[in-house]
């Protein structure tokens, strides 16, 4: 902080603030104040002398959750002689404040766990703490809390302890487990009856089993065992009591995943599970939803740790099918909130049996999943009293999404096709509720979802299988005073069996009629938009004779009440259409598609007054887009292509948004994409504009820097950088763009701050070496994009990282691919100059970079671009990242090591003799865990 260190009643000052001041600009200020103090050196001995002085609360619990983040992200910043009085002054505090408030002992507790971890002094941590405090009962709620977060902490995001640290710390604590459970075994036969500290006991015992440190043959005949499943059968159980044994059960059974390296403990648990079964119909009859939840979590995870089993030995020992007898039962609950948390075990299954195609396999599941789907359908239904469409935005909505999704992983065991066939004889039979039809309705969507359902939609021709063309028949006759919501899930099928349409043409007509008439009925406007636009896609050559219809719906577009995903989803059946329209006639077509939209744009350039939506440019470039991207029909080599004339027009109206609304982004952002999709669609054919484009796109970015218009200059590097005359042109676009491009990324945090700049930056850069890297080698400018993509290796942004790899990849990809072409030796020399320059830079910044800062996503592309420098040159690389190697610390702040000299040599040859690249990239994978 400036100005040197605040007193402490300046700080109490900001604290009251913080929490009492009734102005939100003062909390505001207090918060920025008091993060300010936090990141200085000061906060150390300002949070020490709080918690000595004990004043409040609050003042106590800032100063305890500063100390937790400052020796979770600054410990480097203490000499090493100051960490044990550190790490006593930490123990009294907790000590003394242990009466004052749960949330300031947490935070002390966590403070002591990341000082231990990252103290490579402290032998034995867990020894001293239960030596030191267990004996006094009423420290031992801070003891617990401490044992509880120490094993939590180890895999924590924020400490960089490094692997070799983990590895030493996990086994000082797996040789200390044994004594922190019996210490748990003497508490809980302390507690009693007592809730709080049974919790906390149970809390801890979880944290170790998650750590996966407990000697399972130990924990096998473990009292606390008996204690945990006691609590869970027991009718009076208190509901956070409930919980924290159902997290723990849940835990020791996630531990043993490896059944069989665990046979004790599990054969222990997968009877202990199978008691509550009685204790589950008790909580239901006392309609105690959150005990019904915590047990369904428990059958689920029993279910997911024995899966192996079960599909192994079905029925035989601990492949007991009673495990899904349980889930079944849950499925049968009435809130589907419990059937939903089963959901990805069934998957799960389903995954497991797919792979193993084995019938006999397969028909002993097939009941039980027939059976789920049946609730399912059950669950799925609306209630009675339901008005209007069915949400799916709402948790119910979001639920029959996700039911939805299930159908399709797991069908293909009950059969597509006899499903299917079921479900609509259920229809058949009586006159079920609305809400039942509807239901049925929106599982039978769900299945024509499905690859399996196209597939028997596709085989299946109308003598020997009635049900699809009658489910069709029946569907399109449904009368329009049915509810509602069965007419949205109706039209919703329709859409999805566009594949029966296109092998029964007959239904062409009767489907279209009855999707006109949702059309014209606000509630079901979208969704029949949606079915229209799936029908386009799929029947494109039945569609071409009803193209005129399709061009009066698009005329009047927004005369229906559509939402802008589904006017958009039309425009692009539309298109698709209109493109196997014979090519003498696309270019009259299209012109009439854009019409409407064109029409629109030059009413807003001349800002004629209009009405809401429709008075944004947006929604109208997006629909030419729309058009643009998908009207592509074949052209021959030599034929004019049929749109070019079309595009040419538009362009100036293009040209003029462009313009007019040049300092809006999101304006600006939606013409390039239009003009994007424009020059794709004609490729070659759109040459006319590439001069007036790329001017104004120089001119507008100079002034305003959109990173749009890099992507959409990367765009035409694609279409047109092989061309000889296109070159030079191009390359000025690129060195206009580039120097504002440079500006904006060298200002204070420039990287960091526009990391879509740097994407689109790299994108460009990048089509410039796959279509003519000699212009680029040649060029000045691309001196300064190396040097920028080295200093943007280290940006955690995934796209940016990406585009940044993959730039320095193919750029030195060109002097390693010999493709026979004339120029090779020309570019081999090209890039020899660039390495010579960047490459030990380069080397020590990709490593640094994949130990300091990248995330482990993002190693394989750093492997890739390693893989290249060491194909273009071997030997060098290897000098290259032996002095890198050299640079990096061997221990942490904290006295431990980060990396012995043994490791630092493997690592090196690992790489350098690597074979192939994903051996260059599991060795970094171990290597950067050492700095983690």
């Amino acid at each position: 902080m400036e100005g040197g260190k605040p007193s402490l009643e300046l700080v109490y000052h900001a604290v009251q603030a913080l929490y009492h001041d009734p102005d939100p600009a003062g909390k505001e200020r207090a918060s920025l104040w008091l993060g300010e103090l936090q990141r200085s050196m000061y906060a150390w001995e300002i949070s020490d002398q709080l918690l000595q002085l004990q004043r409040d609360v609050e003042s106590c619990y800032f100063a305890a959750q500063t100390m937790k983040m400052k020796i979770q992200m600054s410990f480097y910043e203490l000499p090493a002689e100051t960490h044990i009085a550190l790490r006593d002054s930490l123990l009294s505090h907790i000590q003394n404040l242990k009466e004052l408030s749960p949330i300031i002992i947490t935070q002390l507790a966590l403070a002591i766990a990341d000082l231990a971890l990252q103290m490579a002094s402290w032998k034995g941590c867990v020894h001293t703490l239960i030596e030191k405090y267990s004996s006094d009962i009423s420290s031992l709620p801070f003891l617990m809390e401490i044992l509880t977060v120490l094993p939590e902490e180890v895999h924590s995001r924020s400490l960089r302890i490094g692997a070799n640290r983990r590895a030493e710390i996990i086994e000082d604590l797996a040789y200390y487990s044994s004594t922190v459970v019996t210490l748990l075994v003497s508490c809980a036969e302390k507690a009693g009856n007592d809730e709080k500290i049974l919790i906390k006991v149970f809390r801890c015992l979880s944290s170790w089993f998650n750590l996966g440190v407990l000697d399972s043959n130990f924990m096998a005949n473990n009292r606390l065992l008996i204690v945990l499943f006691q609590v869970l059968q027991q009718d009076e159980t208190p509901t956070n009591l409930h919980e924290a044994a159902s997290d723990c059960v849940c835990s020791s059974l996630y531990a043993i995943e490896n059944v069989d390296n665990n046979m004790a403990l599990a054969t222990q648990l997968f009877h202990g599970v199978l008691t509550l079964e009685t204790a589950y119909h008790m909580a239901v009859a006392r309609e105690d939803l959150d005990k019904v939840l915590n047990y369904c979590r428990i059958f689920t995870e029993l279910c997911e740790t024995f899966l192996e089993t079960i599909v192994r030995s079905p029925g035989r020992g601990m492949g007991d099918l009673r495990t899904l007898e349980l889930l079944l039962i849950c499925a049968g609950h009435p809130q589907y909130e419990v059937a939903e948390i089963s959901f990805n075990f069934w998957y799960r299954l389903g995954e497991h049996l797919y792979k193993t195609s084995d019938p006999m396999l397969h028909g002993i599941f097939r009941p039980y999943i027939q059976r789920l789907l049946h609730g399912l359908a059950r669950h799925c239904q609306l209630d009675p009293d339901h008005e209007g469409v069915p949400e799916d935005t709402d948790d119910f909505g979001e639920f029959r999404m996700r039911v939805s999704d299930l159908v399709k992983d797991v069908i293909f065991l009950v059969g597509s096709m006899e499903c299917f066939s079921q479900l609509y004889s259920t229809l058949k039979e009586g006159n079920p509720p609305w809400e039942v039809t509807e239901a049925v309705l929106f599982i039978m969507a769900a299945i024509a979802k499905t690859r399996a359902g196209k597939h028997f939609t596709t085989c299946t021709t109308h003598e020997n299988n009635p049900t699809l063309t009658e489910v069709l028949e029946q569907v399109v006759l449904l009368p329009q005073t049915v509810h509602i919501a069965v007419r949205y899930t109706s039209i919703e099928l329709v859409g999805e069996m566009s594949e029966v349409v296109d092998r029964n043409p007959r239904f062409l007509d009767p489907v279209l009629s009855y999707l006109m008439k949702g059309l014209g009925e606000k509630p079901l406007a979208s969704v029949a938009a949606k079915a229209l636009h799936n029908i386009c896609s799929v029947c494109r050559d039945h569609m071409a004779q009803h193209f005129q219809g399709l061009l009066d719906i698009a005329r009047a577009l927004d005369s229906f009440a559509l939402s802008t995903d589904a006017a958009v989803g039309l425009l692009k059946g539309t298109a698709l259409v209109l493109a196997r329209l014979p090519l003498e006639k696309i270019a009259e077509c299209l012109s009439d598609l854009c019409d409407v939209q064109v029409m629109a744009l030059k009413k807003l350039i001349s800002q004629e007054p209009s009405n809401g939506k429709l008075s944004d440019p947006t929604v109208w470039l997006d629909r030419l887009a729309v058009i643009f991207r998908h009207t592509n029909p074949i052209v021959e080599n030599g034929q004019m292509h049929p749109c070019q004339k079309v595009i040419q027009e538009i362009w100036p109206v293009l040209s003029e948004t462009l313009n007019k609304h040049q300092a809006d982004n999101r304006i600006v952002e939606r013409c390039c994409r239009c003009l994007r999709f424009a020059v794709r669609c004609v490729g070659k054919g759109s040459a006319a504009l590439l001069q007036p484009l790329v001017t104004q796109m120089v001119s507008v970015y100079q002034v305003y820097p959109h990173s749009c218009f890099l992507y959409l200059g990367s765009i035409l590097v694609d279409e047109y950088g092989m061309e000889e005359g296109c070159r030079q042109g191009l390359l000025d676009m690129l060195q206009a763009l580039c120097m504002p491009t440079f500006q904006l990324l060298e200002s204070p945090n420039g990287l960091r701050n526009h990391p879509d700049t740097v994407d689109d930056l790299f994108r460009l850069a990048t089509r410039f070496v796959q279509r003519s890297p000699v212009t680029l080698l040649s060029s000045q400018i691309v001196v300064h994009l190396i040097q920028c993509a080295i200093a943007a290796t280290s940006l955690d942004h995934r796209d940016a990282n990406c585009s940044v790899m993959k730039f320095i990849r193919d750029l030195v990809h060109t002097g390693v691919a010999n493709d026979h072409e004339d120029d090779f030796e020309v570019r081999k020399q090209l890039i020899s100059q660039a390495m010579g320059q960047h490459g030990q830079l380069l080397v020590t910044q990709l490593i640094q970079s994949s130990c300091f800062c990248l995330p482990p996503y993002t190693l394989p592309d750093v492997a890739e671009v390693i893989w290249e420098i060491m194909l273009f040159d071997r030997p060098t690389f290897c000098r290259w990242l032996e002095s890198t190697l050299k640079g990096l610390p061997k221990e942490t702040s904290g006295g431990a090591v980060t990396v012995t000299n043994k490791q630092l040599t493997d690592f090196h040859k690992q790489v350098t003799s690597a074979e192939e690249c994903k051996q260059v990239c599991w060795a970094i994978r171990e290597f950067t865990r050492l700095f983690r």
